[in-house]
């Protein structure tokens, strides 16, 4: 690993029953564990915000999730809302649908609104491919799509798919998008055997709940050395 275990790390809590003292403890484990950013439904951001606001930990909001199928205006507006009220990365998820059917100008499209309105706050987009309903071919296309759109990362799985993170998808998307832009697997990666499978395929970000397991199982397993 190039850095910390810990710095690969985005907390994540995207579930709807999610409460606020959730979203707070939420916020306090990745200071303590000092994780790279925390991921979160836009409704919180601006809590989150407040959480984080005397530490380096970046605020990443989900856009159009889980299913992705929002309009592209509703896209761009939660995305604007997110940024304005702190959020530094978003995530979104691909139109599953357009791309399936082939209008691949109409999903770069889509993409490059996000991409855009991010870019008039300073953030950055990771494209969710939801590699569980994609075959080989249709996440290389995506992954091209995403990169010709200028998103940053792209990103497996909205962990709310039938699937979550495989290796063998991470080391297609590397493949695909080169060192250029950043590579996140998310969803299902529960301990340490699995994050470290992640990065060895290519992720220099994981989207994780179970993070601080994770961090516990490393520090354990080093002073085992």
């Amino acid at each position: 690993m190039n850095i910390p275990l810990n710095k690969y790390i985005d907390h994540t809590l995207l579930k709807a029953v999610a409460t606020e003292e959730d979203i707070k403890t939420l916020c306090k484990e990745a200071m303590d564990y000092d994780f790279y950013a925390v991921c979160v439904n836009s409704c919180y951001v601006p809590l989150v915000k407040e959480c984080l606001k005397d530490s380096r930990v970046k605020i990443a909001s989900v856009i159009g999730f889980p299913l992705g199928a929002s309009s592209t205006y509703s896209k761009c507006q939660e995305t604007m809302d997110a940024c304005k009220n702190g959020a530094e990365e978003i995530d979104m998820v691909i139109n599953l649908g357009l791309l399936k059917s082939h209008k691949y100008e109409e999903c770069q499209g889509d993409i490059k609104a996000v991409v855009d309105t991010a870019k008039e706050y300073g953030g950055h987009v990771k494209v969710i491919l939801e590699t569980c309903y994609l075959d080989d071919q249709e996440i290389v296309k995506a992954c091209e799509l995403s990169k010709a759109a200028g998103a940053a990362f792209v990103k497996t799985s909205t962990g709310f798919g039938t699937d979550g993170a495989k290796p063998h998808h991470v080391k297609l998307m590397r493949d695909t998008v080169g060192e250029d832009m950043g590579v996140k697997a998310s969803g299902g990666i529960r301990d340490l055997d699995a994050a470290l499978s992640m990065i060895e395929a290519g992720a220099n970000r994981l989207g994780v709940s179970a993070g601080i397991q994770i961090i516990n199982e490393y520090n354990n397993k080093e002073k085992d050395l």
